[in-house]
């Protein structure tokens, strides 16, 4: 018998498999999957409780607690769509993707390094939002208790729960608005799990697996490449409240954490770490990584000082479920290094006009919340999903990400793609980070400028830079001017949020 695609499907399926398997670990909390899944039922029948009904909007605004997971697998199970906000959000975002959604339950964090994201919800101006639990993380209230003790009617809960079909909307993720305004992308459960089932078949996930998870889970890699990753393998989950290296490191350590997954910042950030050494980080096994450009020097750094069996770099986007392509773990070092690797979750891939890169296949979304016109923009009529990204083929069907179509300048009548000169950057010693941009200049019409973090340490000038990168490139490509900033500023999926460095200028 095929297994329905739906989430509570597979949280059934896994609770059967596995019941006395840890499937989520915290400080303040280990729970089973069997446990995992009578707490879901419970939450979600306190939702119903609530008045929620099948296709309302449920909205988390929290870091990483096992309340998230209850919460959005609950949301599920009531036959409600999830609607992750980015916790980096001011309420005035918040409340606008509230009132897009018009959702009537949101789950928003307490008492959390200064602030009160529950408190700080404007009620008055969301008049469709009916309820608001507080999640505990730095004293408990006693709200959520509360919530859940509402639960009363399970039968309720398993009839809403068998009701839901694979393509129904599971989820509908905002993208991070670096570039205007925020869209919703809307994906059907079959898509949330059988692209996020692809990138956890490549990492070779498995129930022996220890998965840290320091991705935030408000976000795609978080949320799918984590939580619904874990779900349908069997890992344990081991979510993480803020990122910082030396408590990753001690999780590794006390966990034998085998799986870390992160943007590529966080991999520097180890790396880097003078108290690395102090840590045995040896049971790592798979990391995998992904942005819109990735030093090469990064990845031979954490397949040789880090010591991990898979180095993974892969290319995926919010409206393609998440995920686009991915290196396998057969692959040699240098296409590690220098590719995204191909198409998972069964996408075809073709470059396009201007080097475009371009996806179709059945993990497309759905389309964009309430904009049909966005929707057709970003979809063509044969179905292929526009990325905006700009890319190469290798002869084995790799592919290449060199730049975002917006980002290129040309210099001099020249096309110059910031990604092949931050490559370059990458390798001068001394520098942790670098993004570059096109400035205007009178002359040329635009000539590059480099944001530089250094090392610590580091002694780096403009000039130095400089001249590193007209060793390695066409005078064209090189930067005219170098700022150091103390670091780049990123959107919560890892790329630069280039326009804030335009900004600076």
């Amino acid at each position: 018998m095929t297994q329905r695609r739906t989430t509570p499907a597979v949280l059934d399926r896994i609770a059967r498999e596995l019941p006395d398997h840890p499937a989520v670990v915290t400080a303040d909390r280990t729970m089973t999957f069997a446990e995992l899944r009578s707490e879901v039922r419970q939450a979600a029948a306190a939702m119903i409780d609530l008045g929620v009904q099948p296709g309302d909007r449920v909205a988390i605004w929290s870091p990483n607690t096992w309340h998230w997971v209850v919460a959005c697998l609950a949301a599920h199970h009531a036959g409600g769509v999830l609607v992750p906000l980015n916790t980096r959000y001011t309420a005035s975002e918040a409340t606008d993707i509230l009132v897009r959604t018009a959702a009537p339950l949101l789950f928003a964090s307490a008492e959390f390094l200064g602030a009160d994201k529950a408190a700080s919800v404007d009620r008055d101006a969301l008049p469709a939002l009916r309820h608001v639990v507080r999640i505990p993380i730095e004293k408990d209230d006693g709200t959520w208790d509360e919530f859940v003790g509402r639960g009363g009617d399970l039968d309720e809960v398993d009839a809403r729960a068998a009701a839901v079909a694979p393509d129904d909307v599971s989820d509908i993720l905002f993208t991070s608005g670096t570039t205007g305004r925020s869209k919703g992308v809307r994906c059907a459960h079959r898509q949330s799990l059988d692209a996020s089932a692809a990138w956890a078949a490549c990492g070779q996930l498995t129930s022996d697996d220890r998965y840290l998870c320091i991705n935030p889970f408000f976000h795609n890699f978080g949320y799918k490449a984590g939580i619904l990753a874990c779900l349908q393998t069997g890992a344990t989950l081991i979510p993480q409240l803020t990122f910082d290296p030396e408590q990753a490191m001690r999780a590794v350590q006390d966990n034998r954490i085998t799986v870390l997954p992160g943007p590529p910042t966080i991999y520097q950030t180890l790396l880097d770490h003078p108290g690395r050494g102090d840590f045995d980080l040896s049971s790592l096994r798979f990391a995998v990584t992904g942005a819109a450009t990735i030093p090469v020097v990064l990845i031979e750094r954490m397949q040789s000082e880090l010591d991990i069996d898979i180095v993974l770099t892969a290319y995926g986007l919010t409206e393609a479920s998440g995920f686009g392509t991915m290196c396998r773990a057969e692959d040699d070092a240098v296409t590690v290094a220098t590719t995204s690797g191909r198409p998972i979750a069964d996408f075809e891939l073709r470059i396009g006009d201007r080097g475009e890169v371009l996806l179709r296949g059945p993990n497309v979304m759905l389309g964009y919340l309430d904009d049909p016109e966005a929707t057709a923009a970003a979809i063509d009529d044969d179905g292929w999903l526009h990325t905006g990204d700009v890319g190469e083929l290798d002869d084995a069907g790799n592919l290449k990400i060199t730049d975002r179509l917006k980002d290129m300048y040309i210099c001099g009548g020249f096309n110059v793609y910031p990604a092949e000169v931050e490559q370059v950057l990458a390798r001068l010693d001394g520098v942790a980070e670098a993004a570059v941009i096109g400035v205007p200049d009178e002359r040329l019409g635009e000539v590059g400028r480099a944001f530089v973090v250094a090392l610590p340490g580091a002694e780096l000038d403009a000039e130095t830079v400089i001249a590193f990168t007209r060793e390695h490139l066409a005078n064209f490509k090189t930067p005219r001017s170098v700022e150091f900033l103390d670091a780049l500023p990123r959107n919560p999926g890892g790329k630069v949020v280039k326009p804030l460095l335009r900004s600076l200028k």
